[in-house]
């Protein structure tokens, strides 16, 4: 099972992004409104209180979605630049044909696929959206136990891994392990052309990534060590910031993070927290982590 439930995207028009997540990824629409007072005050985001909002399922119902929150363009803000969450990454069963879909759809194609370096049965590409959100559309083996990853149901299935960028990979690490209590694998060092071209490397200057799962459960969370040209994420005053601005996950022992809530957590309703009560955590470099009790 995933722990996985939501990437949160800020975008300028909910109507344009969700008719292109609809025509383009097979989304569909199971939830729409205005963000409440207390949720926005719960992610430190008073100017978001008010703003529009669509939560998006996939075509396979996997209870894995994308919520969609309206905000203001930031000028200064560039993709694969900035620390927190990076991109969110959506399992595919055949990145070829989802390639020529892409080519043909609003979304710009910004890494074409190519299998991931030192893991030849994983082949990512990567796309920028209308807002310039990344999306990594990934395949892999299906026979592969070894990879704790779902089996995609549907042509372009639901998020099952979200990239949060580091200034200190070694800080997320001990976050991961001893705050969410992850299995986290000791980091890797591989060539990652997003962060290439981001930063203007070479092919030999290599990126250490981490990822973590619950014991037993799928991989969902991949921390990359972000170059020290990185720079932290520009927003507005008070706003969510741009890009992807939270992370939602489940976890099976909530009573473990007492003492690390930004948002102490409370009941909430709706298709993505299912009246389950919910806090707000914050990963190193300031990113919002939303935590639905799993019990």
């Amino acid at each position: 099972m995933t722990l996985l439930r939501c990437a949160t995207l800020v975008v300028e028009d909910i109507d344009a992004a969700t008719a292109c997540y609809a025509e383009w990824l097979d989304y569909s629409m199971v939830e729409s409104g205005t963000i409440p007072a207390h949720l926005a005050a719960a992610w430190q985001a008073p100017a978001s209180a008010g703003k529009r909002y669509a939560v998006m399922e996939p075509q396979s119902g996997e209870p894995v979605f994308l919520r969609f929150v309206e905000g203001d363009p930031v000028p200064d803000y560039l993709p694969i630049r900035t620390y927190g969450w990076a991109a969110t990454e959506i399992c595919v069963t055949d990145v070829e044909a989802v390639h020529q879909r892409m080519l043909a759809s609003p979304f710009e194609v910004i890494g074409p696929p190519r299998p991931l370096d030192g893991y030849a049965t994983i082949k990512p590409m990567q796309v920028r959206g209308p807002e310039a959100e990344i999306v990594y559309l990934t395949e892999f083996a299906r026979d592969d136990p070894a990879l704790a990853l779902p089996q995609p149901k549907t042509l372009i299935d639901r998020p099952f891994i979200m990239v949060h960028a580091c200034r200190d990979l070694n800080a997320g690490l001990v976050w991961l392990r001893d705050v969410l209590g992850l299995q986290a694998i000791d980091p890797v060092s591989i060539r990652y052309t997003m962060i290439e071209r981001a930063f203007d490397l070479t092919p030999e200057d290599k990126t250490a990534i981490t990822t973590a799962q619950w014991p037993g459960g799928e991989t969902f969370l991949e921390f990359d060590q972000y170059p020290e040209a990185a720079k932290d994420r520009p927003k507005h005053l008070g706003a969510l910031p741009p890009g992807v601005a939270i992370v939602t996950m489940l976890h099976p022992e909530l009573a473990r993070l007492e003492g690390h809530w930004l948002s102490p957590p409370v009941r909430r309703e709706g298709p993505l927290y299912e009246g389950r009560t919910v806090g707000v955590l914050q990963t190193p470099e300031g990113a919002l982590l939303e935590v639905i009790d799993a019990g």
